[in-house]
């Protein structure tokens, strides 16, 4: 009796079952709505990967490959009319948090640009102490630079044998005044002439008024004289020693006003355009974290440094009693572009997704009955701040995708569209340049440094990326080669690069400061490499995150066969893909001529 109840609960169960299916097969014998189930929403929703889009998940989660999680891609509003165009679903769009901004002038403020230098002395206050006379120095009395002087103040005493003459005429002719004194006035009128002459002789010796009036008193001429500054300042070079014979002129000291000081920047030619004269600067000093300083800019170089790239740009600051001539400054210069009509269009930082010098926004399609957006190649001008100015590729008024980027271009990716990821980027590529396998073998020890710089990074370990750091920039001042002529123009151009970038990173406190400079030695690299070829005896790999430094995307060489991250380390080591392979220069040009595989 058991065994049928069972049976038959079970035949009552399973028919319900059926029951219940049809019903959701059949839509419950309703009219729809329009409005689908939350169960088939979620089926529409495909999660993936942004850097790795062959990773796909119904379910969201973290990417196996890299550990970034999983966005979510409409699986079924592809728009193949177009292979730049991605249709998402509703859902798919809020799961993305896809946000957007209209493309607008840049109004007043101008954005900002960061700027790097370092404090000097202002030229116009310094001044050289010279000797008026020749003689042998018998004694400094300021001894050490570093000290501070005031005007009239004695600095040296000198033995001068032209002042010891010069003296001895003047107690003669002080004499022969006071015999003639009761004589014929003509007499005694040649005799003042004579003591003048020889107080004016002195006086063009450097001898003041004062000193002049002492010696007249004496009674024997000196043999030595002291020597007075006219200016105030501190002494920021001493010239001579003790005991060194100068002639007429030499100079003895050199004193500063240190009072106001100049900030000497470097700006790259692409910034130039947004600086004006009278700008305000505001400066961070790295030796005084927190402090700001406001200066202006006093004057921009007409000439741009034909290795750097850069011209230089003068900020008049006032010392405030802490600031010193050699300390390193980071400078934010605010406005510069024009306003209204004349206005540049920008979008903001996040908008742009970069591939090598190639830039792609997403720009959302008006007038569609799903969220639909493409895939547009834009030029950019130089970020400013929190903006990018667009030199061309956008209209104002057109909205770019600020957030869920990412997200897009994975969906476009696997639906086979044009999406970033599978652009090929020619835009650096240039005409190599045949050289000496001894051009080469100078070249190797500088990219094996690179290559240890590279590895210490990734390792998350900035000490080891200092000695490398070090290492690559004697390396680099070592290698001085005679030709070609086209060559060594070449080099010379990327060894000036090389040292900017080895002193920003012999300067980083941080990992994130030393993987700013970096990004500067890879770009170096790769030109070095484009140029000249593989110089080393083994194969190197271009590797890209597009993830590094805020969704920007950037490159490095790597040895390894396997993505080992230099900007994130061991938080995302694995994150990127090897873009290609180079193999050595020698090997290259035996298999296919020295083009790259």
């Amino acid at each position: 009796m058991n065994d049928r109840r069972k049976m038959i609960i079970a035949v009552v169960i399973a028919a319900i079952g059926g029951l219940l299916m049809g019903l959701l097969v059949s839509g419950g014998g309703s009219e729809k709505t329009g409005a689908e189930p939350q169960e088939q929403a979620q089926e529409d929703v495909t999660y993936t990967c942004s850097m790795h889009p062959s990773v796909q998940s119904k379910e969201p989660g973290q990417c196996p490959i890299c550990g970034m999680d999983l966005v979510p891609v409409s699986s079924d509003g592809g728009d193949e009319t177009s292979p730049v165009r991605v249709q998402l679903s509703k859902r798919a769009q809020e799961l993305a948090r896809v946000r957007t901004v209209p493309v607008k002038k840049l109004g007043d403020g101008g954005g900002e640009l960061r700027l790097l230098g370092r404090i000097e002395q202002d030229e116009t206050g310094v001044r050289t102490v010279t000797s008026w006379t020749a003689g042998r120095i018998d004694r400094l009395h300021v001894a050490t630079t570093g000290e501070k002087v005031r005007a009239g103040q004695t600095i040296a005493t000198l033995y001068s044998p032209e002042v010891y003459t010069a003296h001895r005429d003047l107690l003669q002719s002080l004499r022969q005044l006071k015999t003639l004194s009761s004589g014929m006035a003509f007499a005694r009128s040649s005799a003042e002439a004579t003591v003048e002459s020889s107080r004016q002789k002195l006086r063009l010796l450097g001898v003041s008024n004062q000193q002049i009036t002492s010696m007249e008193k004496a009674e024997e001429p000196w043999t030595q004289i002291n020597i007075r500054t006219r200016f105030g300042g501190t002494v920021v070079e001493r010239l001579v020693n003790e005991g060194a014979y100068v002639q007429a002129g030499s100079g003895l000291y050199r004193v500063a006003d240190l009072s106001r000081l100049w900030v000497q920047l470097d700006a790259y030619e692409t910034d130039l355009p947004r600086l004006r004269l009278g700008q305000h600067v505001s400066l961070v000093v790295e030796a005084m974290p927190g402090e700001v300083f406001d200066g202006t800019i006093a004057f921009i170089d007409p000439v741009v440094d034909p290795a750097k790239r850069t011209a230089r740009v003068r900020v008049e600051v006032p010392t405030e009693g802490v600031l010193r001539p050699g300390m390193f400054v980071e400078a934010k210069v605010t406005g510069g572009r024009a306003v209204g009509e004349d206005a540049p269009l920008v979008v903001p930082a996040t908008a742009p997704l970069f591939l090598g010098r190639r830039s792609v926004v997403y720009v959302e399609v008006p007038d569609t009955e799903r969220p639909t957006y493409e895939a547009r190649e834009i030029s950019l001008g130089t970020r400013a701040g929190d903006v990018y100015p667009i030199v061309d590729g956008l209209v104002e008024g057109e909205r770019v995708v600020v957030h869920g980027a990412f997200a897009i271009d994975a969906d476009l990716q696997i639906r086979g569209g044009d999406s970033l990821m599978t652009r090929d980027d020619d835009a650096n590529r240039v005409e190599p340049i045949e050289v000496s396998s001894d051009f080469r073998d100078g070249l190797a020890p500088i990219v094996r440094h690179y290559l240890d710089l590279q590895s210490a990074l990734a390792d998350d370990d900035l000490d080891t990326a200092r000695v490398a750091n070090t290492a690559l920039s004697r390396a680099a001042d070592e290698f001085a080669p005679d030709g070609p002529f086209d060559a060594a123009e070449v080099w010379l151009g990327l060894r000036a690069e090389i040292k900017s970038h080895a002193k920003h990173l012999d300067q980083a406190k941080d990992l994130e400061t030393a993987r700013e400079a970096f990004l500067g030695f890879s770009r170096i690299i790769s030109k070095l490499l484009n140029r000249f070829g593989n110089p080393t005896d083994t194969e190197l790999r271009i590797a890209y995150c597009p993830m590094a430094f805020e969704n920007e995307g950037a490159e490095w060489i790597q040895a390894a066969e396997t993505i080992d991250n230099s900007y994130f380390g061991a938080s995302m080591l694995t994150c990127g893909e090897i873009r290609e392979t180079i193999p050595p220069a020698l090997d290259a040009a035996k298999s296919d001529g020295g083009t790259r595989e």
